[in-house]
């Protein structure tokens, strides 16, 4: 016969197993239900050639922006002239990226497979 003791300690043991049972039950439904995603987790990822391609759509804005700002009379010809050199440059530097980019992508055509000739290569 077992003793008071022992089915007491059986006891505890089953009462601590379902204490973390009901612990981890309701961490689960708080995660599930409760913790929203970040935004930049339902954002699609962009590639390269999108970062680039709005890169150069900001620049091109920035140098419409410039552009109307001097002829507004807010910047010297001195300090209008430094910073269009600089944003064309950097517009210049974004499309020859965006070009090797596209260039690398047409050069390697997506069907295309070499031939099976059932030849070991040696």
């Amino acid at each position: 016969m077992l003793s008071v003791a022992a089915i007491f300690v059986i006891a505890t043991g089953d009462w601590a197993v379902l204490g973390a049972s009901f612990a981890l039950a309701f961490a689960t439904a708080l995660f599930i239900f409760f913790i929203q995603p970040d935004a930049s987790d339902l954002a699609p990822h962009r590639s390269k050639l999108d970062q680039l391609l709005e890169r150069r759509d900001a620049i091109y804005d920035n140098l419409r922006d410039l552009r109307f700002e001097y002829r507004s009379g807010k910047y010297a010809e001195n300090d209008y002239e430094a910073m269009k050199t600089s944003l064309e440059n950097e517009a210049a530097l974004v499309l020859a990226e965006i070009d090797e980019i596209t260039e690398s992508q047409v050069r390697r055509p997506r069907g295309a497979k070499p031939a099976a000739t059932g030849r070991i290569p040696q």
